[in-house]
This record gives structure tokens, C-alpha cells and sequence, in this order.
């Protein structure tokens, strides 16, 4: 028997690694034909050991994993405030719900105002807008950038214009020179979802900085096709100290208490304050500034979380050169296809390789073809958001939302679009098969 806690914890934890080495991570040789996903866990016994730590805590919800996963993100990515959530989803959510705070004034979006977008992208970067009562204001895109057209920026504002929110579409960053001096011109707030762009660069005053960071409030998804995983995961940042509190209460059932699960009174004063119209001296673990959620990932997650980070750089890397190698062997069909650029000032973390077909060139043929050959391929989201069964009774009505001049290139994506993967799991054997099988696909 186990004389102590310490050394039963160390001999579990010895047999997740051996376990791990022995069934997770085979790796076998790539043969054609052999299934190749867009994307899928990269990991080691780190995570594992890191997992079950957590669960011999039994402590569930956020604990030490967790804090100290906010802490090394935030310093990993040069942002002053992290706040972990469940779900990239959820990121969105809080990330736009942070902007209805009264705590902002004037500033404060407000059911009726507008907030700039695309249509073009994964709908939970609207949703909440639509959600809360926001009007969506859809632009069209680039390609081959296929992120917002800065030229539209002007047309689409209006009286109502709070805020802009748009993606960094698969790792490539949006003009964030050209949308950040229109927001501050116009004293906009603006949200990067960089879900699909963590790891990304974009040199702005002459500073290279990751994206996300840029704007006033980031967001980033942790589920498991992402840059790095915990499952299912997220996080809201920003280096402003009054966003960040907005972003702590509404993520955390809209209280005004700052403690910690489990902790109490760390201000002094639970019991001798005034809170709205309650009774003098109300505890103050229970007053609440907003309308507020429960959207914190477990402990378990964030244990994950840490062991991804460490990982983190070299994942970036791989993916830059996974895009070099696809996009140096498929110039020789440039004439049949769109292949993907970096936006000016940008160095992408890609998340997907997006390729657009020419005239001659069919998608869903080409797809098809990739697709029997056991290559996984993804349209670029929704395509056309405003297309879909979810907009049927706005578009009726034509209410809701409103559309700056006419979404050609969305639409073109729409019909033309498709991206495979570049995930840090991927061997140049599978790249090397998945240029081949679209040079051949062209080219019929």
C-alpha cells in the first residue's frame, strides 16, 4: 500500500504515461487511399498525466489548471487579461454581450444599433448580435484573402455603427490596419474572433503582434480541430481593465464579487456595502452587476489547455510550412484555381487551406473527387450566412439585418469555395497526396 498521498499520485500518473505510450500516438506509414482528416488532436502523455492530475483533485471546476492557464496564456501572447470560457461559441457570446454592458455609457451597444460584419464566416460571430437585439451589418469579402472588404467600411456606418466584429478567416488575418483606424476614427469598438487564427502575426505601428490582441477584445476556440485543444474550450482577452471586469462578471453568473470559487471576502467587504436598491450590507457574493452566464470550462480542461501551450509554437510552425509545401506544388494549376494569399503586413497561422475554383472548374465535382480518395475537405463555413433556413423569417421580412451593397465574392465562395487541412499532424506524404489527387482533379 501507498505510505502517502504524494506517492500514490506519483505512481497513477507514471501508469497514464506508460498507457499513453502504449496506445495512444501509433503511428503508422501513410498508404494511398488511407483516410486524411482536415484536422485532429495533436498530442502527448503530457496531456494525459496532465488530465488525470486534475482528476485526482476531484476539484472539477476552475482550479489551479485553470488560473494558471490565464496567466500563461495571457503572457504567451502579450495580452494583460485572459478569461477562460467552455467553447469558442462562448467566447463570441461574451465577447459581444462584454459591449451591452451600462458600465461602457455612451459606448454601450444597445438593442437597435448596428455592429459591422460578414456574412462570409461561422455564424457564432453573429449570433449573438441577432441574440440581443444588435442589427448585423453584412459587407462582402476579398479573395483571395476571403476576409472584409476595408473599402466597404465607410458605406456600411451609420448613426447607429457601435462596433465591428469580424474573423481572421481560417489563420489569415483581416486589413487590421485599414478596420482598426476606421474604429478608432469613428470611435467603434472592434472584436477579433480569432478562433481560427491563433498563433497569427500582423505588424501594426512598425509592432508585430499577434491577432486578437489588437482590437479591443479577442476570442479563441479550444475544440479539438483549433490550433491547440482542450476539448471543448475558449477564451476572451483584452488588455482593458474595464472590458476585462465586464468580462469576469458576465462570464461568471453577472455577479459583481471578484473571489474565486471557493474563496470569500477577499475585498473586506462582503457584508458592508451598498448595492442598488438591497438592504445595506447585502453579501456581496450574491449581487449582481449584469446579466450574467455560467461559461467556465472544468479544471480537467484547462489541464489539457497547459500541456497544448507548451506545444504551441512548434504547431505554428508546422502549419506555415504544411500551407508552403501545399501552395508551392499547386502554382502549376493557377490557371484552373484560386490558391490562398496573405494579407498584406500578415504572417497567417493557417488553419486551412482554402482554394477557390475558376470558370471550367467544378467544385463540387473536384470535392467529390477528393472526398473518394479519402481526403476531407469543408466549405468555407456558412458560405452565404444569410442564405441559410436560420435567416428564412428575416429575410422575409427583411428585418433584422442589413446589407451594404451586393455579396459577389460571398457568393462566389458560396458556389466556388472549398479548403483542406494543414493541421501539425500532417505528414508531406498526405500533402504531397492531396496535391496530387487536386492537380489530377483540375486538370479532368
Amino acid at each position: 500500500m501507498f505510505k502517502t498521498q504524494e506517492e500514490a499520485r506519483k505512481e497513477i500518473l507514471e501508469l497514464v504515461k506508460g498507457y499513453h505510450d502504449k496506445f495512444h500516438n501509433i503511428k503508422k506509414e501513410f498508404k494511398e487511399g488511407d483516410r486524411i482528416t482536415y484536422a485532429s488532436r495533436v498530442y502527448d502523455s503530457e496531456e494525459m498525466v496532465n488530465l488525470v492530475d486534475a482528476s485526482l483533485d476531484f476539484w472539477l471546476t476552475a482550479g489551479r489548471y485553470f488560473y494558471e492557464f490565464e496567466d500563461k496564456f495571457a503572457k504567451q501572447f502579450g495580452v494583460k487579461y485572459v478569461s477562460l470560457v467552455n467553447s469558442g461559441s462562448s467566447a463570441n457570446l461574451l465577447a459581444f454581450m462584454t459591449l451591452t454592458s451600462p458600465l461602457l455609457g455612451e459606448r454601450q451597444v444597445k438593442r437597435g444599433d448596428e455592429v459591422i460584419t460578414v456574412a462570409c464566416g461561422f455564424p457564432t460571430t453573429v449570433t449573438p448580435m441577432i441574440q440581443y437585439g444588435a442589427v448585423p451589418v453584412f459587407v462582402d469579402v476579398t479573395i483571395p484573402q476571403y476576409n472584409i472588404d476595408v473599402t466597404k467600411l465607410e458605406e456600411a456606418l451609420s448613426p447607429k455603427t457601435k462596433a465591428v466584429m469580424v474573423a481572421h478567416t481560417l489563420g489569415n488575418p483581416f486589413d487590421l490596419e485599414a478596420v482598426l483606424a476606421f474604429c478608432k476614427k469613428h470611435n467603434l469598438w472592434l472584436i477579433e474572433d480569432n478562433c481560427d487564427a491563433l498563433g497569427s502575426m500582423y505588424v501594426i505601428d512598425g509592432e508585430k503582434k499577434f491577432t486578437g490582441t489588437i482590437g479591443d477584445i479577442g476570442t479563441s476556440s479550444f475544440y479539438p480541430p483549433h490550433h491547440m485543444t482542450m476539448g471543448e474550450g475558449g477564451a476572451v482577452y483584452t488588455s482593458n481593465p474595464l472590458l476585462n471586469r465586464i468580462i469576469k462578471s458576465m462570464r461568471d453568473w453577472g455577479r459583481d464579487c471578484v473571489c474565486h470559487s471557493g474563496q470569500d471576502n477577499m475585498c473586506g467587504h462582503r457584508f458592508d456595502r451598498q448595492y442598488g436598491e438591497l438592504p445595506f450590507g447585502y453579501d456581496h457574493k450574491y449581487v449582481y452587476s449584469h446579466f450574467g452566464y455560467n461559461l467556465k470550462p472544468t479544471d480537467l480542461q484547462a489541464a489539457v489547455g497547459l500541456a497544448q501551450l507548451k506545444k504551441f509554437p512548434e504547431f505554428v510552425k508546422k502549419r506555415r510550412e504544411n500551407y508552403k509545401r501545399l501552395y508551392d506544388a499547386l502554382r502549376i494549376v493557377e490557371d484552373k484555381i484560386i490558391l490562398p494569399v496573405p494579407a498584406n503586413n500578415a504572417d497567417p497561422s493557417w488553419f486551412g487551406f482554402l482554394i477557390t475554383c475558376k470558370e471550367g472548374v467544378d467544385r463540387a465535382k473536384l470535392v467529390n473527387k477528393l472526398e473518394s480518395n479519402g481526403i476531407q475537405t469543408r466549405m468555407l463555413f456558412a458560405g452565404n450566412l444569410i442564405k441559410h433556413p436560420c435567416f428564412d423569417q428575416m429575410r422575409a421580412t427583411n428585418e433584422g439585418y442589413r446589407v451594404v451593397g451586393e455579396l459577389k465574392n460571398t457568393d462566389r465562395i458560396m458556389n466556388d469555395t472549398f479548403w483542406v487541412g494543414v493541421y501539425p499532424g500532417m505528414s508531406d506524404d498526405k500533402l504531397d497526396y492531396i496535391a496530387k489527387n487536386i492537380i489530377e482533379g483540375v486538370r479532368e
